[in-house]
């Protein structure tokens, strides 16, 4: 599929999911207009990827749980949106292969840094993937803050930050772990301001 796909996709999510959840977009014009982007946001429902993909100003790849490309449907309409598994739970190479090399050819990677849903809408830890992709490449890292709740005609807000400066980190040899938490940390300021 191509890149047409994805923007006829997004004109029409866009459409049904904007006024039902009157969703608010802050400081989009933060976002880098061109080179690799890590956009870490932090995740509280199902809907936060087509939420942040009618927000963000460019076409974003996705990293999705394995499970949903079982179902041949739903394998179908995640790959044609530019979607890429990740197994759970575990150390995927392919997928980071996969991630880096979105970076690296200047597209926006998507990943939530705490792995799943976080039930009650609280931060919980971030994995050490992000923190990975964040030190490996020289790709913009842009916090995401997606304030809810997710409820009919209640304003959700989604919040971009301006890039973090990971050089010192990068420059330090700073673990994954320290600059997954050093990421979540900015999550958080949004959330704190925006709540």
């Amino acid at each position: 599929m191509t890149v047409d796909f994805y923007s006829f996709a997004k004109g029409i999510v866009k459409g049904v999911l904007t006024p039902f959840y009157r969703i608010q977009t802050i400081g989009i014009e933060q976002f880098p207009k061109e080179g690799g982007v890590l956009l870490c946001a932090n995740h509280i429902s199902n809907l936060d990827p087509p939420v942040i993909g009618i927000t963000a100003p460019r076409p974003i790849r996705f990293m999705a749980k394995e499970e949903l490309f079982r179902a041949p449907v739903v394998k179908t309409l995640v790959k044609s949106l530019h979607a890429f598994p990740v197994k759970r739970g575990m150390n995927d190479r392919q997928a980071l292969r996969t991630g880096l090399e979105v970076l690296k050819q200047g597209e926006v990677l998507g990943i939530f840094p705490e792995g799943t849903r976080s039930k009650d809408g609280r931060l919980k830890k971030a994995l050490p993937g992000v923190g990975f992709f964040a030190l490996r490449t020289e790709a913009a890292v842009v916090p995401c803050a997606i304030v809810g709740p997710y409820r009919p005609f209640v304003p959700l807000k989604v919040v971009y930050g301006a890039p973090i400066d990971m050089a010192p980190l990068r420059a330090r040899k700073a673990s994954p772990e320290e600059a997954a938490d050093y990421i979540m940390d900015h999550i958080r300021q949004l959330l704190e301001q925006h709540q």
